[in-house]
Formats: C-alpha cells, structure tokens, sequence
C-alpha cells in the first residue's frame, strides 16, 4: 500500500528526524526497530535554527538578526556551550566553529534555490553567521546541495558522486562497516558524512531517519540532516509522520512551514 506524503517541498524532512531522534541523542536506541514518537518527543535547537533560516532566505530577513531572534524567543532547546554565549553576548560574531549546528540548519537552501551556485551560496550564508570555519560552512553546503540533487531529480549515485567530488567526503562506506565503531560527534566532518551515506542507504523516508538514528551518535542532528535530503529525494515525508510533527510545533513555527512550503510550489510552477 502506498503511503500518502506530504509533497511540498520544504522543511518537514528536517524537522521530523530532529523530532524523532530527540530522544535519542543521549540514550542510543538497541533496535532499528524504536518507536518513532513517544511521549518525550519534542524539538529542539535544529528545529528551531532550521526555521530561522528558512525565515531569513523565504522573507530576505538578515539572517544574523533572524537566526538571533529565534534562539532568544526559543531558549532552552539544546543549543551548544559556544553557541549559546553567541546568543547571548552584546555583539554577534562568527566563532570558526566546525560543529555540525550549520549542517542541520541549511535545508531551506536546497529547496530555494534552482541552481548549484545560488544554493551554495544561500548555504554559506546560513553556516557563517556563527559557524565560518570551512569544514562548517562544507558540512552546510554539502547538505544542501544534496537536497538540491535530490529534488532534481539525480540517482544516488550520481548524487554520491559530486558532494564526493566537490567536498571530498568519503561515502563510499556501509553503514554496517561505520556503526561497529562509530563514535559520537557533533562535528561537520565526523557526522555529516554519515548522515548522508544513512540517505544514501535508505528505502524511503523513515528508513534514512531510522539509518541515521540507529547509528549512536548526535541522533537529532543526524536524522535532521538525513531526514530532508530523503524527503527531496522520495518525494515528501509521509502523512501519518507530518501530521505528528505539525501537532508538536507551535503556530508560529507551523505558519513558517507552510508559508515556505507554498513558496516552493509557486516557485515549482512558474519554472514549468
């Protein structure tokens, strides 16, 4: 039986694997059979930091003062040591962080734009606000760029093979030859690769969302990241999972969904 999806493009791919693997992060899951939603499910930093930057892209907003904003309107989401004094120092400068914060926040860079140099851009303007060492503005171009691939329409393969090519990612491995050994991270280059190689492995939606969980590491982070390239790539996130999601999130959040989702759409039509 085929499953009804939700086919805007947009930012439900993100913001269900930072709300399934939420509980994850800290208490790795012994089965890649979890339940996907429990009652501790909610969603953090990713989330929050995902929408920002949709915001900033979809209204033209400064993204310093947008991405700003929204951590001090949602305090106590998750956010990291260094990026919490950003939020809360007098002036807001870039810190050369490689952590993996800017990699689960580009996905609305992939879906906004219709070409490789637009998206890397949007991409890079996402990370640099705070996250401007090179391996943290790769890890958000690179997910980008994926989604952009994805959406377009390119096989794994050929998706595999240029995010290899222009970041020099190793995602030739298994993730039955990764997980033995995996250890956690919140860097770009120590999850990011990962991330997308649970994509390049998957099925379907939840199958890249499990992947990425299952693994052991920064669990939201990494499903974040999986989680919207496999939406792009399957063609939407699943109805019984969006609906889960919508009904976590506050209105304000919900309104930015939709309004981007609406976006890409008319932006899918009038490129037809």
């Amino acid at each position: 039986m085929t499953q009804e999806k939700n086919s805007k493009g947009g930012l439900l791919g993100a913001v269900a694997g930072d709300i399934i693997g939420s509980i994850r992060e800290w208490d790795a899951v012994d089965s890649y059979d979890f339940e996907l939603f429990t009652p501790g499910s909610k969603f953090t930093d990713d989330t929050v930091m995902t929408v920002a930057v949709a915001d900033a892209l979809l209204n033209k907003k400064d993204m310093t003062q947008t991405i700003l904003q929204y951590g001090r309107d949602y305090p106590h989401r998750g956010y990291g040591g260094m990026f919490s004094a950003w939020l809360n120092a007098n002036e807001q400068n870039p810190y050369n962080s490689f952590g993996n914060g800017s990699a689960m926040r580009a996905s609305a860079a992939g879906w906004l734009g219709e070409d490789i140099e637009t998206v890397l851009d949007a991409a890079k303007r996402s990370a640099e606000v705070t996250h401007n060492h090179p391996e943290g503005i790769k890890g958000a171009q690179s997910v980008a760029l994926a989604i952009l691939l994805a959406r377009k329409g390119n096989l794994k393969d050929a998706i595999r093979e240029e995010i290899e090519k222009r970041f020099g990612y190793d995602l030739q491995r298994s993730l039955a030859e990764i997980r033995p050994g995996y250890k956690w991270s919140e860097t770009c280059q120590g999850s990011v690769p990962e991330s997308i190689i649970a994509f390049l492995e998957s099925t379907d939606f939840e199958s890249a969302v499990r992947n990425a969980i299952w693994l052991g590491g920064d669990a939201d982070t990494m499903a974040a990241i999986a989680g919207p390239i496999a939406e792009a790539f399957y063609g939407g996130v699943p109805d019984q999972i969006a609906d889960k999601v919508k009904a976590i999130l506050d209105p304000r959040m919900v309104l930015v969904l939709e309004e981007f989702g609406n976006k890409y759409m008319e932006d899918l039509k009038s490129g037809e």
